[in-house]
């Protein structure tokens, strides 16, 4: 009898078991997000995508029960952090900005992660390319700095964010365009790459307009030319483009949000819900404003589909130029 008893026991406490090990995990997603939820920026505190992650994140508190917990995880143009959030564990406690890198690095050989390995959730601005120079730097115009190019090949140091970021691919287009040669300088983010550039230590950088808007405002920092169809506002207006100038080069970037591959559907909705909100409102919306972010939100199809162009759009230009890591 004895024997029995506990037979019957033990077998009511697997079968309990196994009810909770069922119920807890649609308990879990029914009231996500339950605790606070990192999010991943893949390149150093300080530049555009960081100040946009940030902004995101004060603003979403309205919008989510849970903070938003904001991380740098600087490297190899934006591979290090994507590559942390694609081992994740899939329920939606760790998000990461995704930008335009993660369409060109995988195919410089930097990376295996791309857009596939994660699931994007949704994008949160677009910018264009833009290049520019110290305030008291001679070159005035986008002429000055390709004659400069021209009379000493390599000799023009241009920063970009990282091997394979938007700037480096941007700068690498326009050396193809028009047949000159730059000297390309790689940082962990646009930030150090600008700071290096206010410091004297390189002529150029190219980066998006959020990244140097406020050296520019403050007039340390001169645009040379905007990479878009046309010119952009917020105190950017004199700076043209560089179709304006004969040169037929359009590369923009943007930014979004991405969690990782396989998080349940019901997480995503809760996600995408709450960052569509998020980006309506007007503290964040100022703050992109004033950094100069241009506005971009697409719902997750849509991104979807960006993605799978833009891959496509940056693989034959890496390939054509044969730019590799």
């Amino acid at each position: 009898m004895t024997v029995s008893l506990n037979r019957r026991h033990a077998c009511a406490a697997l079968a309990s078991l196994a009810a909770g090990a069922m119920l807890p995990a649609a308990a879990q997603t029914a009231a996500y997000p339950g605790k606070p939820i990192e999010l991943i920026v893949p390149f150093a505190a300080g530049g555009g995508t960081d100040v946009l992650a940030r902004a995101l994140a004060e603003a979403a508190r309205k919008h989510l029960p849970q903070d938003l917990i904001v991380l740098n995880k600087a490297g190899a143009s934006g591979a290090v952090g994507w590559t942390e959030l694609a081992n994740a564990r899939p329920d939606g406690y760790k998000l990461a900005i995704i930008t335009v890198e993660i369409t060109m690095i995988p195919h410089m050989g930097i990376t295996r992660i791309t857009a596939d390995s994660l699931t994007p959730i949704a994008r949160l601005n677009a910018d264009p390319a833009t290049l520019a120079v110290r305030a008291d730097s001679p070159l005035r115009t986008i002429e000055d700095l390709l004659a400069a190019a021209r009379k000493n090949p390599g000799g023009v140091r241009v920063g970009n964010a990282g091997p394979g970021s938007l700037g480096h691919l941007a700068a690498a287009a326009l050396e193809d365009k028009v047949g000159v040669s730059f000297n390309h300088a790689p940082y962990r983010g646009a930030n150090p790459a600008v700071l290096d550039l206010l410091g004297g230590h390189i002529e150029v950088v190219a980066v998006t307009p959020v990244e140097v808007a406020t050296y520019v405002a403050a007039g340390k920092i001169r645009p040379l030319a905007v990479m878009s169809e046309q010119r952009i506002a917020a105190g950017w207006e004199a700076v043209p483009t560089l179709k304006e100038r004969k040169i037929d080069l359009v590369i923009g970037g943007w930014r979004g949000l991405a969690a990782p591959k396989g998080t349940p559907p019901e997480v995503v909705a809760v996600l995408r819900a709450a960052i569509a909100k998020t980006l309506q409102e007007p503290a964040l919306r100022d703050t992109m404003a004033r950094q100069n972010m241009g506005e971009g939100y697409l719902d997750q199809a849509d991104f979807n589909a960006l993605i799978a162009r833009d891959n496509a759009t940056f693989k034959q230009l890496v390939d054509r130029l044969g730019i590799k890591a």
